[in-house]
């Protein structure tokens, strides 16, 4: 019995994770109340204890436990105890890691949508809405590309990591103070540079943020124009924003909000991105037209831009390493809660066209409406067919 002692502590926790997991499902409101300020407080908290190492220290852990594993199991062999038993703890280990992860932060992935936190009316939209959205973040992107600093090879440059780092927060306060959305209330200190860059660039991964010691990280390596949105995006999982949708669109709003013009312009290349992309996928004629005739807008700052950053990583990434990182990251993400897994990052253009509805095209709507009606403006009434009223 003592060596299925490791195995039934697994399975207890197992079960524990579990029933949170179907309590989290069947009481959303509740988890939507109260779940997602109690463990931004706790990333707050882990966050503070890990920000004052230079290093990753989940890495440092990651590398402790594989040599702890390694060394116990050597043990086990030399001095002829049950490998059996042995892998019984393990499996306690890792399910005990689990647990922890889905008590601090899982649980996020069971929170009703960011737009409803938004009070932002997400519905299905039609071509001409997303073609309307595309021009307009291709507007201000091709607005603000010749704008940058740039190399004698045209690219992009920006400031250093830490300068990028310090500035990344100031959205997402403004989004708090200023906008009054609560949801944007968590930390944003300490971005640190992702570790082991060069793994993680042949696996395609721009960031990663650890849950279990409250740490943000940025691929260091990934183009310049990419990292303000990508820390504002890891940013946001630390506030408890889990699903991958909601982290995006988070990010092109911080982005958007920031002060900093390389932030803004990181915001509208990626929201052009995105929403090009979902344009020129559609089965359909008139989507392959506009998507041709939006692409022949784009400026030559952006159009280099999106060149250099489609090539960095066709030339860095490895194909075997990239489909073994996509399909975990899928697992990973439909196994926490989120049915779409990895299609929910480009589920953000539902958002972006939706606020582009909200924010640009309602309003604009609102405007003409208001407009009296003058009847001596000849611009506002029709004249035509009138003896002598064109002043023949």
């Amino acid at each position: 019995m003592k060596y299925w002692f490791g195995y039934l502590t697994a399975a207890i926790l197992g079960l524990i994770t579990w029933a949170l997991v179907k309590l989290a499902e069947k009481y959303t409101t509740l988890v939507d109340l109260v779940y997602p300020y109690v463990t931004r407080t706790v990333q707050g908290f882990l966050s503070a204890w890990t920000g004052g190492a230079d290093h990753l220290v989940w890495q440092v852990a990651v590398v402790l436990l594989v040599v702890a594993v390694l060394a116990t199991l050597v043990l086990v062999i030399v001095l002829r105890k049950s490998v059996i038993g042995w892998f019984g703890w393990v499996l306690t280990g890792a399910a005990l890691l689990l647990f922890l992860h889905t008590g601090i932060y899982g649980l996020n992935y069971h929170a009703g949508p960011l737009a409803d936190d938004m009070r932002l009316p997400v519905t299905e939209y039609t071509m001409e809405e997303l073609e309307e959205a595309t021009v307009w973040y291709r507007d201000l992107a091709n607005e603000l590309a010749p704008q940058m600093s740039r190399d004698a090879q045209g690219n992009v440059l920006f400031g250093s990591f830490a300068e990028l780092s310090e500035q990344a927060g100031e959205g997402f306060k403004v989004l708090t103070y200023e906008k009054s959305i609560s949801v944007f209330a968590g930390d944003t200190t300490s971005v640190k540079e992702l570790g082991w860059a060069d793994m993680y660039t042949s696996m395609g991964i721009m960031g990663i943020t650890m849950p279990l010691t409250g740490e943000v990280a940025v691929n260091p390596q990934i183009p310049a124009i990419a990292l303000p949105y990508t820390m504002c995006h890891e940013l946001a999982h630390r506030m408890c924003i889990a699903k991958e949708q909601d982290a995006n669109f988070s990010a092109f709003l911080a982005c958007q909000m920031n002060s900093s013009k390389e932030f803004r312009y990181s915001a509208y290349f990626s929201a052009y991105r995105y929403c090009y992309d979902v344009l020129a996928s559609m089965d359909q004629p008139e989507a392959a037209v506009a998507a041709a005739r939006i692409a022949a807008g784009v400026g030559p700052e952006l159009r280099q831009d999106l060149l250099n950053y489609e090539a960095f990583f066709s030339d860095r990434m490895d194909d075997g390493m990239a489909r073994f990182a996509t399909k975990a990251n899928d697992f990973y993400l439909k196994v926490s809660g989120d049915e779409h897994g990895v299609d929910s990052y480009g589920s953000v253009v539902d958002l972006l066209v939706a606020w582009h509805i909200q924010e640009v095209v309602l309003p604009a709507q609102k405007e003409e409406a208001e407009i009296l009606f003058d009847p001596y403006d000849e611009e506002q009434v029709d004249l035509s067919g009138i003896v002598g009223a064109m002043g023949d």
